[in-house]
């Protein structure tokens, strides 16, 4: 697999954006989030490879080691993934063993997954995860924690601004994984 360097290190205060310069590829914050969460993709998939998950299933997972059972809607706000994403996800789930599905007895079209007992043991094998994670980012726990924050409050900005702006034209409905706010 090829390695990508960094772009070189800018400081904004001290390197005004001039406008011709707002197109550039390592100016935009969209671009070093994408290529950031390509790099934690290549580490997750290292780091899980003992587990036998994927890092889909591994937040899946995540979400039900701290929520318990949840209905599938719910599980998909938590996860940002539409309905359409995280089925195949959770039948793939379902064969290896790890999590059920059961339709509501209440609401046929509701459908609740819950861990496995195989499932639910896999918590203590993930419980070395995160460490090798914190270590392969060369920032220590407290940088991490602070840049997680930031992102939080990046997206709810932007969460923020889209449902100010409407619906694009060619947006789905509900189910878009989108996160619903308080109160879901």
């Amino acid at each position: 697999m090829a390695r990508h360097s960094d772009p070189p290190a800018r400081n904004p205060a001290a390197t005004p954006v001039e406008e011709h310069d707002l197109l550039r590829l390592d100016l935009q914050i969209c671009f070093a989030l994408h290529a950031a969460s390509r790099a934690f993709g290549g580490v997750y998939r290292q780091v899980l490879k003992e587990t036998g998950l994927t890092y889909p299933q591994y937040l899946v997972l995540l979400v039900l080691w701290e929520h318990g059972e949840l209905p599938v809607k719910q599980l998909g706000a938590h996860l940002r993934l539409d309905s359409g994403t995280l089925s195949p996800l959770l039948k793939r789930l379902e064969g290896a063993g790890l999590v059920q599905r059961e339709r509501s007895a209440r609401d046929e079209r509701s459908v609740t997954v819950r861990l496995t007992a195989d499932g639910a043991a896999l918590k203590e094998d993930a419980r070395a995860v995160p460490p090798q994670v914190i270590a392969a980012s060369g920032l220590d726990p407290r940088e991490l924690a602070d840049l997680r924050d930031r992102l939080h409050r990046l997206t709810r900005a932007l969460d923020s601004a889209l449902e100010a702006s409407g619906p694009a034209p060619d947006a789905p409905s509900a189910g878009t994984g989108r996160d619903p706010g308080p109160g879901y």
